[in-house]
């Protein structure tokens, strides 16, 4: 780059630089409705097993005649139903035990050991239960699964005639048992309750708060390995007779629930959902339809297992004559023309460009003995250009429930026709659009994903690229 005696290097210096409508926004989930459905009976709280689901159903005991209570009322039981492939189902299996023919079974759970049953059932089985007068109540019944039948049944110990508890879910770790009741002193006709295993055994139920609990009725509890606690509840707000929430347990406080987007919830009723480990499949039950049926739920949500990391597009430059650096005893002066109507002096000068662009550099040197000035004794012309890649801009951080705003209109990718930008916030929400606004709700921290997608262009091909950063969310001050 140099030209005769003298030599100007020019060093990048990685210097730390601060960092429109929406469009229509994408279902995070897509709802399908289950082949083997009853089109005349009730099939509700699904329960994912390694090949297929189990769940509850009042269907018929044999083509002709109803399973009926003593007082009449069609009894639930259980069933497994397994998958022939990704869209075919086998005809569901009765899951059979003592108390199949007389009383409600279901809904259910299984403990860790995947063998280990907790399901909802009546409390009464002897001469009161057959009397049609009698109101029988639920209670958790724990038993050992072996093959299609339910053996060595065992009461839970908290049972009560006077209440109903019940639609029981153990935690992934086996410490932690919830359960739906109405027992005295809860917040509404139905409460969310906890155990906890200690000492080889369950410990007194405690109610999950007001944070959770509401004056309406809350059931149908699901804890997913995240941590995360899925429920219904018919509260007021929601968008149908009873909607699916969410809520986490963050520093040993419940947060505000959240409740599930269309087209989990709709204006009907929809309830037991469940899913997968990594929430890209689950199912529920919803009446949206006619009877109660099971829908299975897929996730839309795209995240790129490998992604590129977020370079900055860093302007500013380390400036330097060679020479001068080299013997800082010679006697001259350095006067630098930095193209952007900046000057600078000295034989190593740092200057920030405003951004992209071509700025022609000059170097004058003046011999200080003899007072003689070398103009333009060296020329470079200094081309910048913005990394090629998607961008984020946005903040590295900010507080839970501040509205933030995600721009990719920085995105520096030459010859590409971009048809589209989609936004992966790390919390199971995505958006779509140059230009988004986004409100985190729980502190932690977020990879945030922006992939671009541009149209086909010769011979049919489209091109992707991914682009990501951190961003840390920390709680509002006092919480």
């Amino acid at each position: 780059m140099g030209v005769r005696r003298l030599y100007i290097l020019f060093i990048l210096i990685l210097l730390a630089m601060p960092g429109s409508a929406q469009e229509k926004q994408p279902s995070l989930y897509k709802v399908t409705e289950l082949s083997f459905n009853s089109s005349s009976f009730n099939d509700i709280a699904p329960v994912i097993i390694r090949d297929g689901i189990m769940f509850c159903s009042d269907k018929r005991f044999s083509g002709f005649r109803d399973r009926t209570s003593f007082e009449g009322r069609r009894l639930y039981n259980i069933y497994i139903a397994v998958r022939k492939d990704s869209t075919n189902w086998n005809k569901p299996d009765e899951v059979k035990s003592e108390r199949t023919n007389l009383f409600n079974n279901g809904p259910l759970c299984f403990a860790p050991d995947g063998l280990t049953v907790y399901f909802t059932s009546d409390i009464e089985t002897g001469k009161a239960a057959k009397k049609r007068s009698f109101k029988n109540h639920s209670g958790i019944f724990i038993a050992d699964k072996s093959g299609n039948d339910l053996l060595n049944i065992r009461p839970f110990p908290y049972n009560n005639p006077q209440y109903d508890i019940g639609q029981p879910s153990v935690s992934r770790d086996g410490k932690y048992l919830f359960f739906a009741s109405n027992m005295p002193g809860g917040q509404g006709s139905s409460d969310l309750y906890y155990c906890e295993w200690i000492n080889g055994k369950w410990d007194t139920p405690k109610n999950l708060g007001p944070k959770v609990n509401s004056q309406a009725t809350e059931n149908y509890p699901f804890m997913h390995p995240s941590g995360k606690l899925y429920f219904s509840s018919n509260r007021p707000g929601g968008r149908g007779k009873s909607d699916v929430y969410s809520s986490t347990l963050i520093m040993g406080t419940w947060e505000t629930p959240v409740a599930m987007p269309d087209p989990i919830n709709s204006q009907f009723d929809d309830f037991a959902f469940v899913a997968d480990d990594n929430m890209q499949n689950g199912y529920f039950s919803s009446n949206r339809l006619r009877s109660d049926d099971i829908f299975q739920v897929s996730s839309t949500v795209i995240r790129k297992t490998s992604c590129d990391t977020l370079v900055e597009n860093n302007y500013c430059y380390q400036l330097e004559e060679e020479n001068a650096v080299k013997f800082d005893t010679l006697p001259f002066r350095y006067e630098w023309k930095l193209g952007d109507g900046a000057k600078g002096i000295g034989p190593s000068v740092i200057h920030c460009y405003p951004g992209p662009g071509s700025y022609l550099v000059q170097l004058d040197v003046v011999n200080l003995i003899t007072k003689q000035v070398l103009y333009n004794e060296k020329t470079y012309n200094l081309e910048i250009k913005n990394v090629e890649q998607p961008y984020i801009s946005g903040p590295d951080n900010a507080l839970a429930g501040q509205k933030l705003r995600f721009s990719a209109d920085s995105t520096n990718l030459p010859g590409w026709n971009i048809s589209r930008y989609y936004w992966n916030f790390g919390d199971e929400s995505i958006m779509v659009g140059k230009d988004v606004d986004k409100v985190f709700q729980e502190s932690g921290t977020y990879n945030i994903q922006l992939i671009v997608t541009a149209g086909a262009g010769p011979g049919g091909v489209t091109r992707e690229a991914c682009i990501c950063k951190n961003i840390i969310i920390e709680n509002q001050p006092g919480k």
